[in-house]
């Protein structure tokens, strides 16, 4: 197509999984499955947290959060891209792709926000202990929460309101599984150079400074325990790990998706789908597993049903 015609894209096409019609079969039932677990292990969390007693701390408030979050990140993208496995034609309307795009970057930049909270919730709690509940109070949490929304608002629209008027003219295929904003810009029939340094700058380095600051703030945590005592070092690290695993794998893949130059994108792909579909289960694995009195409540919570 040619803007000189006057050609719009009303669509883009996924190249998404280039294997053979046997492995999108074994795809669609591992992804449909992974998506399941997902929605099914947040929201367990999620209602374990809101009716157990136990559970009534800052902690578990934060991470019924971030269980909220992770599951609708999941959702904006991998049912779509399930159900793309069974179709030659894997297309999305233009503004299906600009709504894909939106809500992708709420939930993400909603949950960077929350992750954030979440390192100070434990570094109150294992620096402060004496000031614990007066600190992180009922009324400072749900500024967190709020705070969290905001920033995710301001951070996707940040972004949004660039790209929802740029003209798409042709090419309109995308050699991704999703509406991945990089890709998008790629595809407008003006130069975007100026817009892919945004995008760079806003979602890429945003995500490599936080991702830095979480560590460091995990780092200033065990020096400061590991100084009072070394008993309390090990006990610190056992409760920050499950922390630390998580903020890597959400930050992992948005920093080498978002903040990687524009021209080299070989392995997206993976990360795509580490990021949308294996992040968001990993996230209540990862925490209940590791957490005894979350798979207590569990427990009575079923008693009880």
């Amino acid at each position: 197509m040619d803007l000189k015609n006057g050609s719009v894209v009303t669509e883009f096409i996924f190249i998404g999984f280039s294997v053979q019609w046997e492995l999108q079969i074994f795809f669609f039932m591992t992804f449909s499955l992974v998506y399941g677990a997902t929605v099914l292990g947040n929201i367990l969390i999620m209602v374990t947290v809101t009716f157990s007693s136990t559970l009534h701390s800052p902690m578990y408030f934060l991470l019924g959060n971030l269980s909220f979050f992770d599951m609708c990140l999941s959702t904006v993208t991998t049912p779509k891209m399930i159900t793309d496995l069974l179709t030659e034609h894997k297309s999305i309307s233009i503004w299906g792709c600009m709504a894909q795009m939106f809500f992708m970057h709420l939930f993400g930049g909603a949950e960077m926000t929350l992750l954030i909270s979440m390192a100070f919730d434990r570094y109150v709690a294992i620096c402060k202990p004496l000031h614990y509940k007066t600190i992180m109070n009922h009324r400072l949490l749900n500024g967190l929460v709020i705070l969290s929304w905001v920033i995710g608002f301001i951070h996707t629209m940040s972004q949004m309101v660039l790209t929802v008027n740029l003209p798409f003219c042709g090419p309109n295929v995308i050699d991704s599984i999703f509406c991945d904003l990089p890709l998008v810009i790629k595809l407008a029939c003006i130069e975007t150079y100026t817009l892919e340094l945004f995008v760079i700058s806003d979602s890429g380095l945003l995500s490599l400074i936080c991702f830095i600051l979480l560590l460091v703030s995990y780092t200033v945590i065990l020096v400061t325990v590991g100084q009072r005592s070394s008993g309390g070092l090990s006990k610190a690290l056992s409760t920050l790990s499950a922390h630390i695993i998580v903020v890597t794998l959400f930050f992992g893949p948005c920093i080498f998706i978002y903040a990687w130059p524009f021209s080299s994108f070989s392995g997206n792909k993976i990360l795509s789908v580490f990021y949308t579909v294996l992040t968001p289960l990993l996230n209540p694995i990862i925490y209940t597993l590791r957490n005894q009195k979350m798979q207590g409540a569990m427990r009575k919570l079923q008693f009880i049903c």
